[in-house]
C-alpha cells in the first residue's frame, strides 16, 4: 500500500511496484513547504473529483492514478475500499492534492504536521 513519508524536507508519496504499474506514475515528491493542509478522511473515495486519467480503478473498490478536474487542476489517488485515508492539499505543485488509504491515518497526519 502507498505510504506518505518525510525525507530531508520533502513529503514523498511512495508507491509499491504494482501501484506504480496501476497508476501509470512513479512516486511523488513535494517540498514540505508546499503542504497547505493535511487531514484524516473516513471516506477517501468522496475526496476524488473529476476523471481518472491516466490510472486504474474500479468504482468504490480501487482508485490509482491522476485525477483531473480541469486542464489545470489535478490530484493523485491511491485509495482502496474499506480503508480510511489521508488527504494532503498542496500549493505551487504539479498536484493540488494527494489522497491515499492508510492503516493509521492519524499517525501519518501527526507526523507530517510535526515535520512541516
Amino acid at each position: 500500500m502507498a505510504q506518505l513519508i518525510t525525507d530531508h524536507g520533502d513529503l514523498v508519496l511512495s508507491l509499491s511496484r504494482w501501484e506504480r504499474v496501476g497508476a501509470l506514475h512513479g512516486s511523488i515528491r513535494a517540498p514540505l513547504s508546499a503542504v497547505e493542509d493535511v487531514a484524516v478522511t473516513d471516506a477517501p473515495f468522496r475526496e476524488l473529483r473529476g476523471m481518472r486519467a491516466p490510472g486504474t480503478g474500479f468504482p468504490r473498490v480501487i482508485a490509482l492514478g491522476t485525477w483531473r478536474r480541469s486542464r489545470t487542476e489535478k490530484g493523485f489517488a491511491a485509495v482502496y475500499r474499506g480503508k480510511r485515508g489521508v488527504v494532503v492539499r498542496l500549493r505551487d505543485h504539479e498536484f493540488g492534492w494527494l489522497c491515499l488509504s492508510a492503516d493509521d491515518p492519524e499517525e501519518i497526519v501527526a507526523r507530517i504536521r510535526a515535520a512541516a
